[in-house]
């Protein structure tokens, strides 16, 4: 039985979602401990040139409001981007939660050839569904979400791979 388009989603990315708010309590928890202000861990980056932990959740939570809102045909819910505590960043997570509970299988399913196009700033994107969901949405969602972790821990978080995967 093959699996559907809904089912290749949202469940992975409400769990990932869990454990990226997981993290995020980690994070605080570490600052309260070492007496250290939160952002410290809220502006961290592994690199100058790269983007804080703030930014790494937003962008996570965003793969997953636009990716499902795309394929769903919906509008997706704004956001301002105007988080700068780890409590904000929580309330994020649990608002894309929320909008992900929202959207039902049979508005992901039977999307794996609907055309999907978008831009960011001057770039151009064109899909069709399946590709869009398994080549674009997954693993940018990852890739923010494991940069996200990678920024914790490089930063002193005592987390490991158990916190990432979740239970």
């Amino acid at each position: 039985m093959a699996i559907s388009m809904y089912q290749a989603s949202a469940p992975q990315f409400k769990k990932m979602l869990g454990n990226l708010a997981n993290l995020l309590n980690k994070g605080q928890e570490f600052a309260a401990s070492k007496n250290l202000n939160e952002q410290v861990l809220v502006d961290g980056r592994l690199f100058a040139d790269m983007l804080p932990l703030s930014k790494q959740v937003q962008i996570a939570c965003d793969q997953v409001k636009g990716g499902m809102a795309r394929l769903a045909g919906i509008e997706p819910p704004k956001f301002e981007d105007n988080e700068t505590t780890f409590d904000q960043l929580k309330v994020r997570v649990a608002k894309t939660i929320e909008f992900l509970d929202s959207i039902k299988p049979e508005q992901i399913d039977g999307t794996e050839a609907k055309e999907i196009k978008f831009s960011i700033k001057e770039w151009h994107f064109e899909f069709v569904g399946q590709q869009y969901l398994l080549t674009w949405t997954i693993p940018n969602f990852y890739f923010h979400v494991t940069t996200a972790y990678d920024i914790l821990r490089h930063n002193g978080v005592e987390i490991g791979k158990a916190d990432f995967l979740g239970s």
